[in-house]
């Protein structure tokens, strides 16, 4: 059933002229996207994507033709409780993600596996306290697998107290700010706690392809920064995505039809390229971050575009099983299909 709020980014991505799906047998873990209905919430925020739920995202999956075989929700907000301790609300996006795990998990939606990983948010400030929020976490799900937050640029006690819960409870750290410029006080806190796996999304910061010397040279400092911490990984994606009132040119407002592969290809690679030298192929992890990058570009050309990326770079059949599954499986650790 077509929902009318979507109508326009469905639209635009369906204007395409599919691609050839490349190496369509390859395992594919899509260890970042979301899930939400914003038709009610969605002031302000700008995502073309209103409604993206169970059916939504294994529709975009099957069409895409790639082999994905699992999934991993990110943290965005989607179903907090709209009653009980504030610190506590934050639960409801994992039960409700929950939810959204057993319906993949009946297969009416396709033999991909949503959801057998999520990562939720929990205010680490709150030092010990913050171990309620964990355990209900892990109450609400099995499949919970760590938080994404802020972080304070002081590292304060208190901070630090509820960060080293994560260690604890072999959690994962999620973290993205459009400001790469954090990037090695991000690696000051994963040097803290080397048993903590530090995971930087989205390429570190915001991707503008029209950036000048000096942005891209300060942005490398900072990924090589981060980069020389061994517990931390990197997400190779986001790229493709509107921050704020910023639209890339490959925006659907700003393009009059979805690029291709080869286009994003060309105009992108040196970014992925840097990121995943730095970083190495086992500590790299194509995502989708759909639907947010749905905004830019379809299910199917996003992963031929990575898929390219690999093959240009001339990954070996290992170094590609880690950047496209192996190293998403271990970071969330998940179990084979």
């Amino acid at each position: 059933m077509s929902i009318r709020e979507n109508a326009d980014i469905e639209n635009w991505i369906a204007s395409e002229t599919p691609e050839e799906v490349l190496e369509p047998d390859l395992p594919i873990i899509d260890p970042h996207h979301h899930l939400w209905d914003l038709r009610r919430v969605n002031h302000g925020m700008g995502f073309r994507q209103a409604v993206y739920l169970c059916e939504e995202i294994s529709r975009d999956i099957a069409d895409s033709g790639h082999n994905v075989v699992q999934t991993v929700f990110a943290q965005c907000g989607a179903f907090y409780r709209a009653d009980g301790p504030e610190h506590l609300r934050c639960i409801g996006e994992t039960e409700f993600v929950n939810g959204i795990a057993a319906m993949s998990r009946s297969g009416l939606y396709g033999p991909a596996r949503l959801c057998t990983g999520m990562f939720s948010t929990a205010d680490l400030r709150l030092g010990a306290g913050a171990e309620a929020v964990l355990e209900a976490h892990l109450q609400a799900s099995p499949n919970f697998r760590g938080i994404r937050s802020a972080f304070p640029a002081d590292l304060g006690d208190n901070f630090l107290t509820g960060f080293a819960l994560l260690d604890k409870y072999d959690f994962s750290y999620d973290n993205w700010s459009p400001d790469f410029t954090r990037l090695p006080r991000l690696g000051d806190l994963a040097n803290k706690f080397p048993g903590v796996t530090v995971i930087v999304n989205h390429l570190g910061g915001r991707i503008d392809p029209n950036a000048d010397e000096d942005e891209v040279k300060a942005w490398k400092m900072a990924i090589d920064a981060v980069a020389a911490c061994p517990n931390t990984v990197m997400k190779l994606g986001g790229a493709q995505m509107r921050v704020g009132d910023w639209e890339p040119p490959y925006h659907m407002h700003q393009t009059e039809t979805p690029w291709s592969s080869d286009k994003f290809l060309e105009t992108l690679l040196p970014r992925y390229q840097y990121a995943l030298e730095a970083f190495g192929p086992e500590r790299c992890m194509f995502e989708s971050n759909f639907p947010v990058d749905k905004d830019c570009i379809s299910y199917r050309t996003l992963w031929n575009f990575f898929k390219r990326i690999a093959n240009q770079l001339g990954l070996s059949d290992t170094e590609k099983t880690a950047v496209f599954s192996g190293t998403a499986a271990k970071a969330y650790r998940l179990q084979a299909s």
